[in-house]
């Protein structure tokens, strides 16, 4: 297969634009502010085997850990060769199944030419609540079942029609049906304006030369993700911080990593990290792989092509039973916002031997969740925001304040 740089970067822009053109329509349709103004979701385009080809510049945590996801929704239906019509869209929100916390919901939807699936398109949006013990669905749980509803893969639309039970359950269990029905809704008009644009390509160009620029892609990004490893210099280096507490109670939770690199290939361990505990502070494994994957592409001086074949020259380790790879049913709400930025922080002091000129201090460690909830005027509402905090000085400069960093990239809700 032989694809010239100039179509390769042709179809690069192509494949990115349905990520961003599904990003504005969700923006624009969503009812909640931390949809609308924080903008907090994600999408990507993914290949009929799940592998991600395309992603707009939206939520680091988000975009690492949807891979994970989307193969748990297609498989649940069989593959791309199982049970899925034009017009269907998968929910699921589990973090045990690719996902971060609960509020995370994502939608992975087929895009069918020809008679079969060609790609998926999807989605992730935090929503601002699923129920659970508290306003915000991050309360101080000791397990999952606290935190809200748990959505397994279950098609919400079919053959585009929605399915009723599905979405009245959903709303059954949140303290803003109104505002959760015009998130999901919005996620779906995103949906509709990614398989439009997909179908426009394959249109255009064809499946197959569709697929072989795809293939591409995902190899180029391999290699250049491997140029960017070679750069560091061999050997091990080891790092560790830890939490304060897991939200019962206050002890040291170690975070400890040793980083292989070895040529064009690198090996992230996290063995020896603590034990999961019992409160909210354990991260699914999703959100380690993604931190993870964030910390390396930021190495790149490069433009590189964010997909599937970014993540193959980097292994990850973690240990089951463990903070970043708990059993279910494992209380996580704030292990994506707050052990996820805490494990970008021992990857990066890791790095920072090798690469002393590289890289930043740590940076504020946290998301700063705030949820405020309660009735006003007869109705339920909530509140979700992230506040800004600090972002670690670097070789070439001072430190910011009030900045979003690492694993979120959202901005603040104006009053």
């Amino acid at each position: 297969m032989t694809v010239d740089p100039i179509s390769l970067a042709v179809f690069r822009s192509r494949f990115e634009s349905v990520a961003e053109e599904m990003g504005v329509t969700l923006r624009r349709a969503a009812f909640s502010p931390n949809i609308r103004e924080r903008l907090d979701f994600s999408c990507a385009v993914f290949d009929s085997q799940a592998r991600m080809i395309a992603q707009a510049a939206h939520i680091p945590v988000h975009l690492g850990s949807m891979p994970a996801s989307v193969d748990h929704a297609v498989r649940a239906f069989g593959g791309s060769n199982g049970a899925f019509q034009q017009g269907d869209v998968v929910v699921l929100n589990d973090p045990y199944r690719g996902g971060t916390h609960l509020p995370d919901i994502t939608m992975v939807s087929p895009v069918i030419a020809g008679g079969e699936v060609a790609y998926f398109v999807a989605s992730r949006a935090h929503h601002a609540d699923v129920g659970g013990m508290s306003p915000g669905s991050l309360p101080l749980s000791s397990e999952l079942y606290q935190e809200g509803i748990i959505i397994p893969p279950v098609k919400l639309m079919y053959s585009g029609w929605i399915n009723e039970g599905v979405l009245e359950l959903i709303k059954a269990n949140t303290r803003a049906p109104e505002e959760r029905v015009g998130d999901l809704e919005a996620q779906l008009a995103a949906h509709r304006a990614g398989e439009r644009r997909m179908l426009g390509l394959l249109a255009d160009h064809g499946i197959e030369n569709t697929y072989n620029h795809a293939a591409a892609l995902r190899i180029y990004s391999q290699r250049m993700t491997e140029a960017v490893i070679e750069s560091i210099p061999d050997g091990e280096y080891s790092f560790e911080d830890a939490l304060e507490g897991d939200g019962q109670h206050e002890f040291q939770i170690p975070i400890r990593v040793k980083i292989r690199v070895m040529g064009a290939a690198m090996i992230v361990d996290f063995t020896g990290s603590a034990p999961q505990v019992m409160g909210n502070v354990n991260a699914v494994e999703a959100i380690v792989h993604s931190a993870t994957w964030y910390c390396v592409r930021l190495l790149a001086e490069d433009d590189i092509p964010v997909n599937q074949g970014c993540f193959e020259p980097v292994t990850v380790i973690t240990e089951s039973g463990s903070v970043l790879n708990p059993h279910f049913p494992a209380a996580v709400a704030v292990g994506n916002t707050e052990t996820g930025q805490r494990v970008v922080d021992v990857v990066l002091g890791a790095l920072a031997q090798a690469l002393p000129d590289k890289i930043p201090a740590a940076s504020q460690g946290t998301m700063n969740n705030v949820t405020i909830g309660g009735i006003l005027n007869g109705r339920q509402f909530v509140y979700y925001e992230t506040i800004a905090g600090g972002h670690g000085a670097g070789p070439l400069g001072d430190g910011i304040s009030g900045r979003h960093s690492h694993m979120t990239n959202t901005l603040n809700t104006p009053v």
